[in-house]
This record gives C-alpha cells, structure tokens and sequence, in this order.
C-alpha cells in the first residue's frame, strides 16, 4: 500500500486505493445502521415495552461508549498500527451488530450497543487518519469528501431500506443486514489492505491517562444525560469533571501523553475547528431522533413512509458533500464550514415552530437545508483539523475529531432525554401526550439553534489553515 501512495503522491492525480475504500465501506454501514435504528425505535418499544428514556439510550449508550474510548483507541492505533485497529474494530463491530440482532431484552439490545460503541470507536479513531496519510494535502479534501458522501449515502439509505425491513420483515433483519455488510468489509480488509506501519512505534501508553479521561468522559456524558431521571446523576457528573481535571493536569507531566494537549494550546485552528464540529454536532445529531419520533407518533406515519420524508436530509448532504471536500481544497475551510452552520442555525430556529399540522413539505424543504448545512460543514472542517497538524499527530488528531463529534452526539442526546423527562416523564410512548411531547421537541430545536449561532463565531475565529 506505500506504493500505491507514493503512486498517487508522485502522479498528482487522484486515485482511489484499497484503503480509501475499505474505509469508505465503513463510513456507509455505520450510519446505515444508526439511522435504521433511529427508525425502528417505536417498533423495538412495541417488542420488549419501554418509555421513551429506555428508547433514547439505545442511541446514547452506543455514542457514550464510542466516545469514551475513541481517545484512547487513536493512541493504540499509533502505537500498534492503524491498519490493524481499524480491522479490529471492523470485524468486532460486525459481530456485535448480530448479537443486537438476537438480543432478547431493552437490557440486552442496550449491553450489546455499548459494546458496539468502543468497536466502533476503533474505526472512527482510524479512518481519517488512515485517508491523510494517504493522500497529499491537495487532494486530502476531496478523499475526505468522498467518505463523508458515503457516511451520507448510508445515512440516506438508512430510512428507506431500514422503514421498509421494519415494515416487512421486522426490526432485527436490520441489524442482520448490517452484519452481513460489516462481514464482507472485513474480508475486503483482509485481502486488499497491508498494515503501512505505526506514527509512534516505541512509545509507551498511557494508561493512567487513559483511565481518568473515560471515567470523565463517561461521568461527564453519564451525569448530563440523567440529571433529571437519576438522583445520583449530579455526583457523578462531579466526579466526571474532577477527573477531567485530574486527565489535564496529567497529560502535562507524563513523557508519552494519551493527547498532546500543545495541539490545543499552540494550534488555534486545530482548537477552534475541534470545538466548532462539538458545537455543530451538539446542534444537530438528534434531528433525526426528533422527527423520527414525531412523525410516527405525533403524526401517525408508518415507519416506511417516516423513512422517505426522512431522506431529503441525507440525501442532499450526500449530493454535495464531495463537492465541499473539494471546495475546501480551494477555498478557506473555515469560509465553506462557517456558511454551513449558518444555515444550520437557521434550519433548527425554523423546526422551534413546528407544529401538529406542519404540512409535510415544509418539513423536507427545512430538511434540505439542513443538509446543505451538514454538507457544507463536515468535511471541510475535517480537513481544516487534519492539514493544521503535522503527519505525526494525524491518529491523535483523527481521534480528536471523532471524539468532538460523539461528544456533540451525546450532548444533543442529553439535551432531548433531559426535555423529554421533564416534560413527558418516565412513560410509555403510546400513553405519552403528544402536545407536551412536542413542547419538548420545539424548545430542543430552538435551544440546538442558539448552540449553531454561537458555533458560527467561533469557526470563522480559527484563523486560516493556509496561513498557519
């Protein structure tokens, strides 16, 4: 696989490879899966029975648990091979998507997505960083741009297929199907792709770091996410945030640091671009969860139909997502980013009014300027983070990235569960009052507008990648 690289290094031209494609493999059947499950929600509460709070951590548990080890699973990548870690991830994310697909209990379907989550935070750590060492700073943009249409082509396919099997074959034959994708991408990876070697081969890891940055990380998310439903929420959010502070004071003094925290310090651009995608994921993430949510149970939708008013968001951000890659070869990223959550934060003060009778097309004409938004956004902020730093620090900085998207993740998911539990309860979701079920959703979708508009002034704040 050098070869192939430097091939596409000394050529100029751009060329897909074995690597770019394993990892585009990836990018479509995770959030394929994530947006299936999104839709089969009410089908899972028909099943196993549960209120609304049980449903959300099935989706808060996965991104809890992604992001708790995504950090750390980028060092060991370093240490001990890219390659190697994101196959790992790969076949053990395959295997727990079938267990999701037998499980018999809300208990078990949720044990078996936290699971799924550090799997998953195997590969998120890996990919980018796997697509920049691979491709030269020119045409960086355009190869991320191509994982993020694929991200997006699975997250467009994710509501129509998925509404579909749920609709004729259940709920389960969509975690059967993604195991059956997940199987095939690792005996793609197994014959197609070499491991190229480590970034930090030699060096020490560091567990202590490791362990006081996912008692944070996860105490912090944890505490958020329960304050209302959990009396002990509020200790352990403390506790979360005591062992942050211990994980910072830390990673100063050891030799070998689980993250360089000079990256952060000394790199504005790397800085502002890693809290602008928090902040734009914290907006965002739960759209889906929201409208999912009440088209079927506000409005009466099946899930199949739920699925196509669904897909005008990814749809569009998978159109135009390569083209922003490759815009952001170009143009300032910050410019291309900062336009998008701009439209973002118009998008979500629009869906604060809406209403029991909001005509559907309203609905997928905001849809679709949410993902011009997103598309316009991701990629090239991803690129702006990856060309701010030198090639040495590409797992750490492919970890970071991940990392702030599933923190934005799980605060969204914090922000709905705790509206939820404060103005619907504990219940189940037919005996749920839908007018207060969508009080709740309007004050979210105003409260992830504000987070948007605050996130607009701080990526244009991070300066140019060019002239750093």
């Amino acid at each position: 696989m050098k070869e192939d690289t430097q091939e596409t290094v000394e050529s100029g031209t751009f060329r897909i490879n074995s690597i770019i494609i394993s990892v585009m493999m990836t990018s479509f059947f995770i959030p394929f899966i994530g947006s299936s499950t999104n839709l089969a929600l009410p089908l899972i509460e028909r099943e196993f029975t549960g209120s609304a709070l049980t449903l959300s951590w099935i989706v808060t548990g996965y991104i809890l648990a992604s992001a708790m080890f995504l950090l750390p699973m980028g060092r060991i990548a370093d240490i001990a091979g890219r390659q190697k870690i994101f196959l790992f991830g790969t076949a053990g994310f395959t295997v727990l998507t079938f267990l999701c697909a037998v499980s018999w209990s809300n208990a078990s379907l949720i044990s078996f997505r936290i699971l799924q989550g550090i799997t998953a935070s195997m590969i998120y750590a890996t990919g980018m960083a796997i697509i920049s060492s691979t491709y030269p700073a020119g045409q960086r943009g355009k190869a991320m741009g191509l994982a993020v249409t694929v991200t997006y082509i699975g997250l467009s396919i994710g509501p129509v297929l998925g509404g579909f099997i749920c609709q004729y074959l259940g709920w389960r034959h969509i975690f059967f199907f993604t195991a059956l994708m997940g199987l095939a991408s690792v005996v793609f990876i197994l014959i197609r792709v070499r491991d190229s070697g480590t970034a930090g081969q030699g060096e020490r890891f560091d567990f202590a770091g490791s362990i006081l940055y996912m008692l944070g990380i996860g105490g912090f998310l944890y505490g958020m996410s329960s304050l209302y439903s959990a009396p002990s929420a509020r200790y352990i959010l403390a506790a979360g945030i005591a062992c942050i502070a211990g994980f910072v004071l830390l990673e100063t003094r050891v030799s070998y640091p689980l993250i360089n925290l000079r990256l952060f310090s000394r790199n504005i651009v790397f800085a502002f671009s890693n809290l602008a995608a928090m902040i734009n994921y914290s907006a965002t993430f739960a759209i889906t969860f929201l409208l999912s949510l009440y088209l079927q149970v506000i409005r009466g939708y099946s899930p199949q139909t739920a699925a196509l008013i669904l897909l005008v968001q990814p749809a569009v951000m998978a159109l135009f997502s390569s083209f922003a890659g490759s815009l952001s070869d170009r143009i300032e990223p910050r410019l291309v980013a900062s336009t998008g959550m701009g439209l973002n934060a118009l998008s979500l003060f629009v869906f604060a009014f809406l209403g029991i009778a909001t005509p559907v097309w309203i609905i997928m004409m905001n849809q679709a300027l949410i993902g011009l938004g997103l598309a316009l956004f991701s990629s090239p902020n991803t690129n702006a983070i990856m060309g701010s730093v030198d090639k040495q620090f590409y797992g750490v900085a492919s970890s970071v990235v991940s990392t702030m998207r599933m923190i934005g993740m799980a605060v969204s998911m914090a922000v709905v569960t705790l509206l939820i539990a404060l103005f619907v309860g504990n219940v189940n979701l037919r005996q749920t009052d839908p007018v207060l079920f969508l009080t709740s959703f309007r004050i979210a979708f105003a409260v992830f507008g504000v987070f948007c508009a605050a996130g607009v002034g701080i990526s244009l704040a991070r300066g140019n990648v060019r002239a750093s």
